[in-house]
């Protein structure tokens, strides 16, 4: 077996014993709730709100700002599409049924996350052109990851890689738009 294929056995492995404890796992209401909410926070709105905000309150880098987080966003959106057919690999909702969450997913594949590789993209640009808000929205980003993994949608490396690419990209665009 390549180092390679070592590797890559060590991640599912590790993937699929964490996704067996999370699926087993039954959650008390408020995580659950949370979780929910993080997620669906996750789909799109809580960012267009926040541009909304920076838009109204952002002050005189507000239009950079907005582009940046805005192309970090679109160029992680291009990735997990293209990355997720390449990939083709199944959600945990599909390999094995989760105790509460029975949630649909969004789209086939699991790898990687959207949400997260979105809410890491506009975070991070955000907090990067106001640090002020760093906190909060890496907190909501996490939140978003986190709920992911506990609602059965994605494994723990789904999230992670898609963590590295969404901050990557951020800081790509703040580069190129700073």
């Amino acid at each position: 077996m390549t180092a390679r294929h070592t590797m890559l056995h060590l991640i599912t492995s590790g993937d699929h014993k964490l996704m067996r404890k999370v699926n087993k796992w039954p959650a008390p209401q408020w995580i659950r709730l949370c979780s929910i909410a993080a997620t669906r926070a996750g789909d799109g709105w809580l960012w267009y709100l926040l541009g909304l905000l920076v838009l109204i309150f952002g002050g005189d880098g507000r239009l950079t700002a907005i582009a940046a987080a805005g192309s970090a966003a679109i160029a992680g959106i291009g990735l997990f599409v293209s990355i997720k057919k390449i990939s083709g690999r199944k959600r945990p909702c599909e390999i094995e049924p989760h105790v509460w969450a029975n949630l649909l997913p969004p789209d086939r594949f699991s790898f990687p996350s959207g949400h997260t590789i979105t809410a890491f993209a506009v975070a991070v640009t955000m907090g990067m052109f106001y640090p002020v808000l760093l906190g909060p929205l890496l907190f909501c980003a996490l939140a978003i990851a986190a709920s992911r993994i506990l609602l059965g949608m994605h494994f723990l490396s789904d999230v992670l890689a898609a963590a590295l690419i969404g901050s990557g990209l951020a800081v790509t665009s703040h580069a190129l738009f700073a």
